[in-house]
C-alpha cells in the first residue's frame, strides 16, 4: 500500500496571484487525490507520456526533416519553451507545475510538416469546419488520445484544458485574460521562436550573419556580446549571441511584469482576467524590436523560397492523401475506421493525418504513389 505523503503547502512559496493546485476546477471524470503529486504534476506526466507529445520529436517546426539534424523539431521548441516559462514562472511565483503542463502541451496539436500541414488540412477539412492545430490538441487530449480504462484522452485539469483553448483565436466572442501561468508560456513561445528560427536559419545557409546585424534587437545582443568577448569563433558567436538574445527578452519580461502585477494589485488569479490587456509582458519599446524581428525572419526564412519549395512539396503530398483516404476510407486503420460512424469521414481523416509525424507522412505518400503506379 503507498503511504500517503503530505505535499507541502504552495502557499508557503507561491504569491496570491498564482493559481493554487487546491483551487482547481477538478476534472471532466472527478478522480482521487494522488499520494504526492499535485493535479498540475500529474497532468504534466500524463501529456510526456502521451503518444502525440512522443511524435514532436519527429514533427518539424519550420525546416523538414531532410535538411540534417541540427534545426528544432517541434519537441525541442516544446522543452526551449518550458524551460524559459518555467524560469519566468519561478520568478514571478506562479505555479510552475501548471506552467510546465501548458507549455508541454502547446503545440500537441501541431499536424506534420508544420503550418504548411495546418494549411493544406484546413483547407481539406473546410466543410466540417477546417483544421486549427491548438483546437486539434483539446481535441488530443479529450478524445483522440487512448491510454486509460476509465474515460478517453487524458483527462486534464480545467486550468490546463482552458490554458489551451485561449490559444484558439475567436474574433466573433472577445474572452477575459487567462491565468497568468498561460500569459507566461504565450510569452515564452515568441521568446523561444524569435530565438531559435534565427540560429536554425543560419546553420541552414538561409540567412547571413550582415543580415542579421540590420535587425536592432539581434544587433544590440551582438554589441553586448562582442563588449564581453573580444575574439570568437563563428560558432561561439552566434551561439552567445542567441543566449544575450534570450537573456535580454526574458529579463525584459520579468521587469516590465512585475511592475504591471504590482500597479493592478491583483489579490487571486481570477483578477487576472478582469484586465484590459495582460499583465505578463515585454516592454512597448522591446515589442517593437520583437516585431521587427519577426517580420524579418517571417520575409527572409518562412517566405525563403527553399522553404516555400518544400512546404509546397509537403503540402502537395497531405493533399493527396486526404484525398485517397477520403476515397477509400476502408484502408483507414481499425482504431481510425471505428471512428467513421461517429465523427464523419472528412473529420477522421483529418485526424489520422495530424497525428503522422513527418517521416510517417513520406512514407505513406510514396506507398500510394507505388500503389498507383
Amino acid at each position: 500500500m503507498t503511504e500517503i505523503v503530505h505535499l507541502p503547502d504552495e502557499s508557503l512559496w507561491l504569491a496570491p496571484y498564482a493559481m493554487h493546485a487546491t483551487a482547481s476546477a477538478g476534472r471532466e471524470y472527478p478522480e482521487s487525490a494522488h499520494p504526492y503529486r499535485t493535479p498540475f504534476q500529474r497532468d504534466r506526466d500524463r501529456i510526456v507520456h502521451s503518444s502525440a507529445y512522443r511524435r514532436l520529436a519527429h514533427k518539424t517546426q519550420v525546416f523538414t526533416g531532410d535538411r540534417g539534424d541540427y534545426h528544432r523539431t517541434r519537441l525541442t521548441h516544446t522543452l526551449e519553451v518550458s524551460s524559459i516559462a518555467r524560469t519566468i514562472g519561478r520568478v514571478l511565483r506562479l505555479n510552475e507545475d501548471l506552467i510546465e503542463a501548458l507549455a508541454l502541451m502547446h503545440d500537441i496539436g501541431h499536424p506534420p510538416f508544420g503550418h504548411a500541414g495546418e494549411d493544406v488540412l484546413d483547407e481539406c477539412a473546410r466543410e466540417v469546419g477546417g483544421f486549427n492545430h491548438n483546437e486539434h490538441a483539446v481535441r488530443i487530449v479529450t478524445q483522440l488520445e487512448k491510454r486509460y480504462p476509465d474515460f478517453s484522452g487524458l483527462n486534464l485539469s480545467q486550468e490546463v484544458l482552458s490554458g489551451q483553448r485561449t490559444r484558439v483565436k475567436n474574433t466573433q466572442k472577445p474572452s477575459p485574460q487567462p491565468l497568468l501561468e498561460v500569459q507566461v508560456v504565450d510569452a515564452a513561445d515568441s521568446i523561444a521562436y524569435d530565438s531559435h528560427d534565427a540560429d536554425d536559419a543560419l546553420e541552414l545557409g538561409l540567412l547571413e550573419w550582415e543580415e542579421l546585424l540590420k535587425v536592432p534587437l539581434w544587433r544590440e545582443a551582438a554589441k553586448r556580446v562582442q563588449a564581453h568577448y573580444a575574439a570568437l569563433d563563428p560558432m561561439q558567436l552566434r551561439r552567445a549571441v542567441i543566449h544575450q538574445l534570450i537573456e535580454i527578452m526574458v529579463s525584459d519580461l520579468i521587469d516590465t511584469s512585475r511592475s504591471h502585477l504590482a500597479e493592478s494589485q491583483i489579490k487571486s488569479s481570477q483578477t487576472a482576467g478582469n484586465h484590459k490587456s495582460r499583465l505578463v509582458a515585454v516592454s512597448q519599446p522591446l515589442q517593437e524590436q520583437m516585431a521587427e524581428l519577426e517580420a524579418f525572419l517571417f520575409d527572409r526564412v518562412y517566405r525563403h523560397p527553399t522553404v516555400l519549395a518544400e512546404r509546397a512539396l509537403a503540402g502537395e503530398a497531405l493533399r493527396e492523401m486526404f484525398a485517397r483516404y477520403s476515397e477509400q476510407p476502408e484502408s483507414l486503420p481499425n482504431d481510425w475506421s471505428q471512428r467513421l460512424a461517429t465523427e464523419g469521414i472528412p473529420r477522421t481523416v483529418c485526424d489520422y493525418l495530424a497525428g503522422m509525424t513527418d517521416r510517417y507522412a513520406l512514407e505513406e505518400h510514396r506507398r500510394h504513389a507505388s500503389l498507383v503506379e
